[in-house]
């Protein structure tokens, strides 16, 4: 039996403000626990796998959705029920998702984390609001979009043809790191600040002492 004591995730509010989310948290959970055909139509899940998937789905909703659909014990209705109310959300959040992404560009952020971290937020968004986010359409959105001085770096990452978003974003780290490590470098010891060496030093010297002695 499914231990539903406490949340898995946070429940359905009834402002709706966080179905999208739901959703893709109760597809995993289902499928996690081998129930996933309980929300599907024409299923033919059992009378217990469909009882502890209506428990759960009620337990994961806001207290008013409960008594809203009190009397509905079939978890397939249940979903269809939920996704007639709520679906609507797609049509508010899909425009201002595929506007940031529009908008994204990788020559704005200070570092490739900050850039993969907002790339990946703005994916999860156009995903639950039903749309595609192919390994080559992040690969192309990142390599179009360096600064302008950067262009050539640009076009040798497009010559390597990632097909994994994962492998690029691996070598866009490195050389990041790379290039901090020669700053920090050079920062620490800028050119022509080096010391003599002391073998070099000490020649100088004895050098300029034998020159005085000869013209004294």
């Amino acid at each position: 039996m499914t231990n539903i004591t406490s949340l898995s995730f946070v429940a359905l509010d009834i402002s709706d403000d966080n179905y999208l989310s739901w959703v893709q948290y109760v597809k995993l959970h289902l499928g996690s626990k081998k129930l996933s055909d309980t929300i599907k139509a024409e299923n033919k899940s059992t009378a217990e796998e469909n009882f502890i998937s209506i428990i759960f789905l009620r337990h994961h909703m806001h207290e008013d959705l409960k008594s809203e659909y009190l009397e509905v014990e079939d978890p397939f209705i249940l979903w269809e029920n939920l996704n007639d109310g709520f679906d609507h959300q797609k049509l508010v959040y899909l425009p201002a998702a595929e506007n940031d992404w529009a908008n994204l560009r990788f020559q704005d952020f200070k570092s490739v984390r900050a850039y993969s971290s907002a790339l990946f937020k703005i994916s999860s968004r156009l995903i639950m609001c039903g749309e595609k986010v192919t390994e080559k359409r992040k690969i192309d959105k990142t390599l179009s979009n360096f600064h302008p001085n950067n262009i050539n770096l640009a076009e040798m990452y497009m010559e390597r043809k990632f097909t994994k978003f994962g492998d690029l974003l691996s070598t866009l780290l490195i050389a990041e790191q790379n290039h901090e490590s020669v700053i920090k470098n050079h920062q620490s010891r800028p050119t022509g600040s080096a010391p003599l060496p002391e073998v070099n030093n000490m020649s100088f010297q004895q050098n300029v002492r034998g020159k005085g002695y000869r013209g004294g």
